[in-house]
């Protein structure tokens, strides 16, 4: 199947990234993990290594590379045991620098965009707000025209990369009066006054900071609008495929390196005289995890392929979203079941791989949402279209 998306460069790219990875990002999870603050220089050699740039024209300093190489970034970021510094280095170049890319003007993208690449800013996208997470057409968030500038209030929440990030991506409506279709899309540099972030504490993704983010009369040069006003939403639900199919990606990834590891730790645990990887029963609950988790992998790489040639892929990556998800949930519980008492020591890796897992069914649209979505795709015909 691999030899179907990937060339000897893929594999090349995947192990200089791989070494990269274990000489440069290992040595610090645990700390980070602890801080919930990835330190600055790894963003740094991030960027200078073009890992940042994967996706992006050359013009700004990017590589232009296809899907797969994408692909291999984020199976690569689930194997270092923290989904949280795996989270802050693909929402950074797919979530924030997506629209500074496709919406942005050439100033912003010169500014911004090209900083993005190097490492030397970090961006967040902020859309969820406290009363209005998945109904994204109900946030309260408003951005007011007076003169040459945009007066922006409210407050977002679960915001990863929200507190030590450089810039945000902010929607907002602009004509309140007009529901999802008021909302607009801004750059905001985080030293704008009148921004300010808390720090949230979570179950899992400990490594990343997530913050809750206040806007209090911040006032935002006109040019820092994203596209055209009342486009927003668009812009939103364009660019929600790509992350679908980015966290569908992480969760049969982050499932393959569960199931390694615990298939290594059952040939090498014995009880009543033999390995536990003879007892059918164990053997039988991996076959079965094994079975889904690639069942999961060949559609994400196929979804991919779409994504890749540009198709609108709605429905192919609410689907793989909405089930690697859930495969890589009941994954995390059932290796870590494997490890017996071992499973539940902090010493050992699953404890933390189940609750970073957890996330995978909440952010980017949650299980809810996404049955709804797909329902009215294959139910009732609805036909999304993207943006123009």
């Amino acid at each position: 199947m691999n030899e179907l998306y990937f060339t000897e460069e893929h594999e090349f790219f995947r192990k200089s990234f791989r070494d990269f990875l274990h000489k440069e990002v290992v040595p610090h999870i645990e700390k980070w993990e602890k801080t919930g603050h990835i330190e600055r220089f790894i963003w740094k050699k991030m960027g200078e290594m073009g890992y940042f740039g994967i996706s992006y024209p050359e013009k700004y300093g990017g590589l232009d590379l296809d899907i797969f190489y994408l692909v291999i970034y984020l199976e690569e970021l689930q194997k270092i045991r923290s989904g949280g510094f795996a989270a802050a280095m693909w929402v950074h170049p797919y979530l924030a620098m997506s629209h500074l890319n496709a919406e942005g003007s050439e100033e912003i993208k010169q500014k911004y965009l090209t900083a993005s690449i190097t490492g030397d800013m970090i961006g967040c996208l902020c859309i969820t707000e406290p009363f209005a997470g998945s109904d994204v057409g109900g946030m309260r968030t408003t951005a007011v025209k007076e003169g040459d500038h945009y007066i922006i209030n409210g407050s977002k929440t679960f915001i990863t990369n929200g507190v030590y990030s450089d810039y945000l991506v902010v929607s907002a409506k602009t004509h309140p009066e007009l529901g999802s279709r008021g909302i607009s899309l801004f750059v905001v540099d985080r030293d704008t006054p009148g921004v300010s972030a808390t720090k949230l504490d979570k179950l899992g993704w400990r490594a990343s900071d997530t913050g809750e983010i206040a806007f209090d009369n911040v006032k935002v040069p006109a040019k820092n609008l994203l596209g055209a006003e009342k486009k927003g939403f668009g812009y939103l639900m364009q660019h929600l495929a790509l992350e679908r199919i980015v966290m569908a990606i992480n969760a049969h990834a982050r499932s393959e390196w569960a199931l390694e590891y615990t298939i290594q730790y059952m040939k090498e645990r014995t009880a009543f005289g033999k390995s536990i990887d003879k007892f059918q029963a164990l053997r039988h609950r991996v076959a079965q995890m094994a079975s889904e988790v690639e069942m999961c992998k060949s559609f994400n790489y196929s979804t991919a392929y779409q994504v890749g040639k540009k198709k609108y892929v709605v429905k192919e990556a609410s689907m793989a979203k909405l089930v690697s998800t859930r495969v890589a949930d009941e994954v995390a519980y059932d290796c870590l079941q494997l490890l017996g008492g071992y499973g539940y020591v902090e010493e050992y890796p699953l404890a933390r791989n189940l609750r970073d897992s957890r996330l995978g069914p909440i952010g980017g649209g949650t299980s809810e949402i996404l049955r709804e979505i797909i329902a009215k795709i294959v139910i009732d015909g609805k036909k999304y279209k993207p943006a123009t």
